[in-house]
């Protein structure tokens, strides 16, 4: 059992996280885990964060997010690749940002815990069966799209009731999606083939860190 940490802030955005989350029994190593700001989240907040309007919480990142998955598919559909790939990259990158903005501001909600992931669930599997399918085939989709249902079913059963921040071999696994889907966006764009293998190889490796992570999930 691991001993519970008394805060040393009384006030400000980091106490009211703080309660907001003990409210939600994430203590211990999962609170640690789930607030701790990564290299990445200071390098968006020294750059890209400072450029936003405080107004722009996580949560509407992440709505954003939701939005925009039927105008990318709609886009990509129409013949519109350019458009459809330049708002996926955006959407991609909201998946970076809301994280960083809910750790580095202590504006971590449940609502930003559950509805992230599915988020990102939705756009890459949506783009996968639309254009990971045209171009590289069933196989490498139907991987992608199943283990991402295998852990979205694994996170329901297993945690029924309980919140469950992802992991950082999950987070990797999202990165690799991201960065394979879009070469086989630009190779939509630009039919250069080593784009499309890049796409084909980076996502093989997604694939390894997706199973990857149902082995953590099984352990915890």
């Amino acid at each position: 059992m691991s001993e519970e940490i008394t805060p040393t802030f009384t006030s400000g955005p980091q106490a009211l996280q703080w309660k907001r989350l003990k409210r939600l029994k994430l203590e211990g190593a999962r609170l640690d885990y789930l607030t701790h700001v990564t290299i990445f989240d200071r390098f968006f907040a020294a750059t890209i964060l400072p450029l936003l309007p405080r107004s722009l919480s996580p949560n509407r990142i992440t709505i954003f997010r939701f939005i925009s998955i039927p105008i990318i598919l709609f886009l990509l559909i129409v013949g519109y690749n350019i458009a459809g790939t330049i708002l996926f990259v955006f959407a991609a990158l909201s998946d970076a940002l809301d994280g960083a903005v809910a750790r580095t501001q202590h504006r971590i909600t449940k609502w930003g815990i559950v509805a992230d992931p599915i988020a990102d669930k939705l756009l890459i599997g949506s783009v996968s069966l639309l254009v990971v399918m045209k171009y590289l085939g069933w196989h490498i989709t139907f991987a992608i799209v199943a283990i991402e249902l295998v852990l979205a079913g694994s996170a329901y059963f297993r945690y029924s009731g309980k919140l469950m921040p992802a992991k950082t071999i999950g987070k990797l696994k999202m990165i690799l999606q991201c960065v394979g889907v879009g070469f086989v966006l630009l190779y939509g764009i630009v039919p250069n083939p080593v784009f499309l293998l890049l796409g084909q190889y980076i996502l093989y490796l997604a694939i390894v860190f997706g199973l990857g992570s149902l082995f953590v999930y099984r352990s915890i």
